[in-house]
């Protein structure tokens, strides 16, 4: 159902996804904290620098983050009011960028906000979960040891009537092996090939011959199966609606982009290697 996103759109989501929570705060957002000459500076220009710091950065406390960000406001308003004469291209070139990238992220913003229809939405469940076909999954033990030798001794044991979970507890080399040996429900794509195989070959109740993994040997017990339930749309109602906005989006760009007067024709004689010469904006 999804389609791929394209990075434009991808980079916008999460500013989209976080501004119901920023609204909280608006009334704030104008609050001044300083100035420098007539330039005031607020807590918007605070919370959106804080935004492009490196993650290490984030995590530091908040009042370390608070002085050391309106430090370098202060700092930086202060060198641009001493600034004179033409700005470099390169500066110029970087704001182009700039503005570009912050007014189409804010398109998608909008385009992510927007309400998604109930009936489309019980439209993409049907088509994700309702008419999806139905997997199985296993509730299976095992005993896992290092030699083909051993795992047979202990299959011949368990034929002879000794218990599964009593054996993995005493035998079974797994982080599995003090609870007997269970890995509890898990689906098909959940454990590596050749143990997935030997699950999905048996019958409940049934013992497994010795199966060889990366790990070593396996004496397999299914216990149970059954197959997978679809979840309740209230469940997966997130992911849906996630799911949508990013189509809806990428639909959008593919519009605008396909109405747009486009000509690339002139980049057709540029060497692709120049995109690297960053001395030329010098």
């Amino acid at each position: 159902m999804q389609k791929p996103l394209t990075f434009l759109a991808s980079v916008a989501i999460i500013g989209a996804l976080a501004l119901p929570v920023a609204a909280q705060d608006e009334a704030q957002v104008d609050t001044v904290v300083a100035t420098v000459g007539d330039v005031k500076i607020t807590v918007g220009h605070m919370i959106a620098a804080h935004a492009t710091l490196p993650e290490q950065y984030q995590k530091l406390p908040s009042e370390v983050l608070f002085k050391g960000i309106l430090d370098q406001l202060v700092q930086q308003t202060a060198l641009e009011q001493n600034f004179s004469g033409a700005l470099p291209e390169r500066v110029e070139i970087q704001l182009d960028n700039e503005r570009r990238s912050l007014v189409a992220g804010e398109m998608i913003n909008r385009i992510m906000l927007q309400d998604i229809d109930e009936d489309v939405l019980k439209a993409a469940y049907e088509a994700e979960y309702a008419n999806a076909e139905k997997g199985e999954e296993f509730n299976a033990s095992h005993i896992l040891v290092e030699t083909e030798e051993e795992a047979n001794a202990i299959r011949e044991e368990l034929e002879g009537g000794a218990d599964f979970a009593a054996v993995a507890r005493e035998k079974s080399t797994g982080p599995s092996g003090p609870g007997g040996g269970s890995l509890g429900w898990f689906a098909q794509g959940a454990m590596v090939p050749e143990f997935e195989n030997a699950v999905v070959a048996m019958e409940p109740g049934a013992v497994s011959e010795p199966v060889q993994t990366q790990f070593g040997w396996h004496v397999i017990k299914l216990n149970e199966k059954r197959l997978l339930e679809a979840p309740d749309l209230e469940d997966v109602r997130g992911e849906l609606e996630l799911q949508l906005r990013q189509t809806r989006v990428q639909e959008e760009i593919e519009r605008v982009t396909a109405a747009a007067d486009v000509d690339r024709s002139a980049a057709e004689g540029v060497n692709p290697e120049i995109i690297k010469q960053i001395e030329l904006l010098e």
